[in-house]
């Protein structure tokens, strides 16, 4: 910077701090607007959102976006959800209408074997819910990157897996999230792995994408359910402030 240039900034400066004496250097510095303010106003609508988040079981067919929408989501979250060492290691596949459909099918063909006939009708009513719904998120992990890491960093190779599934966590919320702020109802299942070689075999799905969870989603058909909580005091402390 030049002395000139040096010396009108400065002058600048020190005209603000005559003006306000009472005013912090590291302030009259700033020409942005109130950060305080701003950051308040962002988290309350994320918080909000996150408060919207609920399990819905009861979903139809319906959807009020388009599919291209549904598909720009998915692609945001996957590209800006953090990740371990910058693993990226989250894969997502979407299932609409009749391929969502084919997937509690094969869900049903899985269960019905092994699930004793005396709980089959509830089983059976609980797939037809999700089946009813608009589509399904199946999220999973690839295993490629996650044995590169412990390949490369033998020091921490047992919690690669671990922190695989910390993302996969992340991308499902984010989901989750995002599909009710637009108008879905949602919620999260686990029939991996009895469907996994299906699920794979019927969408050539690769080898090493491990399936973690599958999210059915539509328009809510119904509301969900009371959510109770446990005193914030037993699962929250604060120290220092």
């Amino acid at each position: 910077m030049s002395f000139a240039r040096t010396f009108r900034t400065a002058t600048t400066v020190s005209r603000t701090l005559a003006a306000r004496p009472s005013l912090p250097l590291r302030t009259a510095l700033r020409t942005t607007a109130p950060i305080q303010t701003r950051t308040m106003a962002s988290s309350t609508n994320f918080l909000e959102a996150i408060k919207k988040r609920r399990t819905y079981y009861a979903i139809s067919n319906k959807s009020n976006i388009s599919d291209e929408r549904i598909q720009e989501i998915v692609k945001e979250i996957v590209l800006h959800v953090p990740s371990s060492f910058n693993s990226q290691s989250s894969r997502i596949v979407v299932l609409f209408k009749a391929e969502h459909e084919k997937l509690w099918d094969i869900a049903s063909e899985v269960l019905k074997p092994i699930v004793p006939e005396q709980q089959w009708a509830t089983t059976e009513k609980k797939l037809s819910s999700f089946k009813a719904g608009y589509g399904t998120v199946l999220f999973f992990e690839d295993q490629v990157p996650v044995r590169e890491l412990q390949k490369n960093f033998p020091l921490y190779q047992e919690s690669f897996p671990v922190w695989s599934e910390h993302s996969s966590g992340m991308v499902q919320f984010a989901t989750w999230t995002a599909l009710e702020q637009e108008g879905f109802g949602a919620s999260l299942q686990h029939y991996n792995p009895l469907i996994d070689q299906k699920v794979k075999a019927t969408w050539n799905i690769p080898e090493t994408w491990n399936l973690i969870a599958e999210m059915p989603f539509g328009v809510p058909a119904g509301t969900p359910g009371d959510k109770s909580f446990k005193p914030i005091e037993e699962r929250v402390k604060f120290y220092g402030a």
